[in-house]
């Protein structure tokens, strides 16, 4: 993946060129509002958005820059979150850990405590590299030992793995938008329902990001989920 420009990144950091937006989640049976997810933004200096992979790709090289930004990160997003909603929001485990010493000292789950139990799920993004998934395990362990909920993103979009073992311990599973593009794979699907049937099994809650017109709500009713997300509840963002 292209990286941006040293100095682009620098002005970015320096200026906390940062911000929020608040994508709605929202239960299928009564299309109720129930809560939202933090995503980061990012500007620069003339106000135009940078994509935020981007950002964290580059970040990525600097693991001590790549942790200031998610710490910066997670304290905009908790401050403005809405009073009377959950809120999920993003964790790169790679960030979590590069602070260094103990755990349960971390800055970052200090903010997330400090919000409130049960106000909080932590999405951990399934990736493609093994100890990024036992980074991840580890991660959510220490987020469930203290009554912190978690969720497991991503699940099905092409570059990631599946583990199982991360799978157990969540209590949320959001699937990829990328379903949607495969709709029409009969052998696909089959997995999917899979997965579906085993989180309903297990007590999990199943979320279909990248829901974006009525057609992809029909779809995600037939599929059996939980919940929608996705720019078809635009009017509901919230913007910081």
């Amino acid at each position: 993946m292209p990286h941006l420009l040293n100095g682009v990144l620098l002005d970015l950091i320096e200026h906390q060129r940062f911000g929020v937006e608040y994508q709605p989640i929202v239960k299928l049976k009564t299309n109720e509002v129930v809560a939202y997810e933090a995503l980061s933004r990012f500007y620069d200096v003339t106000g135009k958005a940078i994509r935020p992979d981007l950002v964290y790709s580059s970040l990525h090289d600097n693991p001590l820059s790549l942790y200031q930004v998610e710490y910066a990160q997670k304290c905009l997003q908790l401050d403005h979150m809405p009073k009377n909603h959950q809120v999920f929001v993003n964790l790169d485990q790679d960030a979590f850990y590069a602070c260094g010493g103990e755990v349960l000292d971390n800055p970052i789950l200090g903010a997330i405590q400090q919000v409130g139990k049960g106000r909080v799920v932590v999405e951990l993004i399934e990736n493609s590299e093994i100890n990024d998934a036992l980074m991840s395990l580890s991660m959510i362990e220490t987020f469930s030992d203290l009554g912190i909920g978690t969720a497991l993103d991503d699940l099905c979009n092409p570059r990631s793995m599946l583990s199982v073992s991360v799978m157990q311990l969540v209590e949320w599973i959001k699937l990829d938008k990328h379903v949607l593009k495969m709709q029409d794979d009969k052998r696909y699907m089959v997995f999917v329902s899979k997965i579906i049937d085993f989180a309903h099994a297990t007590g999990k809650s199943v979320i279909l990001e990248g829901v974006e017109t009525d057609k992809d709500l029909a779809f995600a009713t037939l599929m059996g989920v939980d919940y929608v997300q996705g720019f078809l509840y635009r009017e509901d963002f919230i913007r910081i």
